[in-house]
């Protein structure tokens, strides 16, 4: 990922933050061949410090169930085109539209396992956390015959990153007149992806120099 100085982050609470408002991620890896393969997948997303881990499941015809074990997790979070329009400064500077966004992308390793006790514990998780986002309250079922046995056509996955890579380009390189001003402009908007840019941006909006 391109990562320009300005737009770099380090705090993990960003990435807390985007997975726990959009847990739906890509995952690459390489084939045999060494061409790119994703899947997009939902995920169950744990932090403890540093230390990350991510965890979900594959349908088993999957090809990326049986690739290798180094991947790329991408987690997508709030965007928006920008208009230059909204710069107080186009009079006097030259300005050009652009687009806001943040993402992270997390490189480390796969973990693959197919046993019924580990399978069963990711489905019950997975339908725990996502059943609750909807108001509903499906369960997994270990002592039915039939809800185990789709366990059968699944394999499940561990990945640990080891580098994490993040991203929120937020118009940090205009002056802070700028950067309220469109932070303003998205909430004028109405639309709830501008709403959460314009959130990151009244976050991480740059002091005004001292004079």
């Amino acid at each position: 990922m391109y990562l320009p100085r300005a737009f770099a982050g380090t705090d993990l609470a960003l990435l807390d933050a985007l997975v726990a408002a959009d847990p739906f991620v890509t995952l690459v890896t390489t084939d045999a061949e060494g061409a790119p393969f994703a899947s997009h997948l939902p995920v169950l997303y744990r932090r403890e410090g540093d230390a990350v881990l991510i965890e979900g499941h594959w349908a088993k015809p999957n090809p990326q169930a049986r690739q290798g074990d180094s991947a790329l997790v991408i987690v997508q979070g709030p965007h928006h085109y920008i208009s230059a329009s909204w710069y107080p400064d186009k009079e006097t500077a030259a300005r050009v539209p652009t687009w806001n966004y943040a993402t992270a992308h997390l490189h480390g390793t796969l973990q693959r396992f197919d046993d019924e006790a580990g399978l069963a514990d990711i489905v019950s998780r997975l339908s725990d956390r996502f059943e609750a986002s909807v108001g509903q309250g499906w369960r997994f079922e270990p002592q039915r015959d039939d809800h185990r046995a789709q366990l059968r056509g699944i394999v499940g996955f561990r990945f640990v990153p080891m580098r994490i890579d993040l991203k929120a380009k937020l118009s940090q390189n205009h002056p802070q007149a700028n950067q309220v001003a469109v932070a303003s402009a998205l909430e004028a908007l109405g639309d709830t992806n501008a709403d959460a840019v314009a959130a990151l941006m009244r976050q991480n909006t740059s002091p005004e120099p001292e004079q």
